[in-house]
């Protein structure tokens, strides 16, 4: 088996224990169906935890040394609207109300392992062997339809198969701008810090809405709730194809250097 081979093979037996630990686990953890706001906002998910491990394992045994554990560059040229978008969507959860401090704590120490084992998993172990299998534009929709395939079995988790479709759809599109950044940073970390804010402003405006909707009997954010992750990941997606457009033709003019 050649080397690429074998990477991709290792990759997906790592995807699978991950998504067993990732998914699963919040059922043991639970005790059975729960929604995905409350998983995140009512104490630590050590699952999470457990799935970075396993990760960190993985990339020492298998010495993975192109992961994107470096010091980024061009972070106000890629980072200045993503960043505007953040302040914009955090301002407007602040304005309506932020849940509990206990609320707050618990979902930005849960966002925060979300983050870096999604993007740990799927930019960095997933999307470094299939860029090395495959052109980068294949590699890269690949890794966000991947990505947002295993937000499918959330439906595992919270019970609700329809949610767990528009989640899927939402992490797909926001998979775009995750690996934009790992591209043109050079770097996971911004990648894992941008996921980490995004997901905690996400849970946050749940959390709030789920208390709003509990307190008045005449205010019901259900079909608000179900589209608007995908509605508010349309800006990440369009800033993402600009920030992209020109790689296929970036990674086959270093290809051509590389092979001379």
């Amino acid at each position: 088996m050649s080397p690429t081979k074998k990477r991709i093979s290792r990759s997906l037996v790592v995807y699978v224990l991950w998504v067993a630990i990732t998914m699963f686990g919040a059922r043991v953890i639970a005790g059975g169906e729960v929604a995905l706001d409350e998983l995140v906002s009512s104490g630590i998910g050590w699952h999470f935890g457990i799935a970075i491990a396993l990760l960190v394992l993985a990339i020492q045994i298998f010495e993975w040394k192109d992961i994107g554990f470096a010091k980024p560059h061009s972070l106000l040229l890629v980072l200045w609207f993503p960043s505007i978008y953040l302040f914009a969507f955090a301002g407007g959860i602040t304005f309506l109300g932020l849940p509990p401090s206990r609320v707050v704590f618990f979902v930005a120490l849960n966002s925060l392992m979300v983050g870096a084992s999604e993007e740990i998993m799927f930019r960095g172990v997933l999307f470094r062997a299939l860029e090395n299998a495959m052109p980068i534009w294949p590699a890269i929709i690949l890794t966000s339809v991947l990505f947002g395939a295993v937000h499918v079995l959330n439906v595992f988790i919270t019970g609700d198969f329809i949610p767990a479709l528009m989640q899927s759809i939402a992490a797909a599109m926001s998979g775009f701008i995750f690996i934009a950044i790992l591209i043109r940073t050079g770097s996971i970390w911004p990648a894992i810090i941008y996921h980490f804010l995004w997901d905690c402003l996400i849970f946050l405006a749940g959390s709030g809405a789920s208390a709003a909707n509990s307190e008045s009997t005449t205010v019901d954010v259900g079909a608000a709730a179900l589209y608007a992750p995908i509605l508010l990941n349309l800006p990440n997606l369009i800033c993402a194809l600009l920030l992209l457009r020109n790689v296929g033709k970036e990674s086959n003019a270093n290809q051509r250097k590389h092979n001379d």
